[in-house]
């Protein structure tokens, strides 16, 4: 088997069902709740499924929900959730979790960095290297580089690893 052929073969056996996505949301909706509860934090907890992930996002709530927007904060309880769907489930989760809207902010943040270190190529630089950001957030940053006609790739490992961005 090609190698192109054995990743695709790889990718459609890690495709979950509609129904595992659901299932998989609704196990993190109930961890995320019980971890409120414990908070003494009011959330609203809504679920979606798209692009072959579970979305979990907590919205609503009192100010109080605010100190769980943080990045960081954000990224750990993500974390947390898709441990707490594998010890469940037996298999990795790669579902996503909001609080507040934080990823879209951070998605438009993102924007804002692309814009720059397109500017910057454009002006003459190579390459511009990003800050390291988690690998939900390099994806998004791919695909608006690759969209705008230019070639970025990942650099680093772990925490330090970060896009670099330069002409096609």
């Amino acid at each position: 088997m090609a190698n192109d052929d054995r990743a695709a073969a790889d990718t459609a056996a890690e495709e979950l069902s509609l129904e595992e996505l659901e299932a998989d949301g609704d196990l993190a909706a109930d961890y995320i709740e019980g971890l409120l509860d414990i908070a003494d934090l009011d959330g609203d907890i809504d679920i979606d499924v798209a692009n072959g992930r579970a979305y979990v996002s907590v919205t609503g709530g009192d100010a109080d929900l605010e100190r769980l927007t943080g990045a960081e904060t954000v990224q750990a309880l993500q974390d947390l959730t898709r441990l707490a769907v594998q010890a469940k489930t037996g298999r990795f989760s790669r579902l996503i979790v909001d609080v507040g809207g934080s990823r879209d902010a951070r998605a438009v943040e993102l924007k804002r960095m692309v814009d720059a270190a397109v500017a910057q190529i454009a002006a003459g630089r190579d390459q511009v290297e990003l800050e390291p950001m988690s690998s939900y957030e390099r994806k998004l940053v791919h695909d608006d580089v690759a969209d705008r006609g230019y070639f970025s790739e990942s650099r680093g490992e772990g925490r330090d690893r970060r896009l670099v961005i330069s002409r096609a």
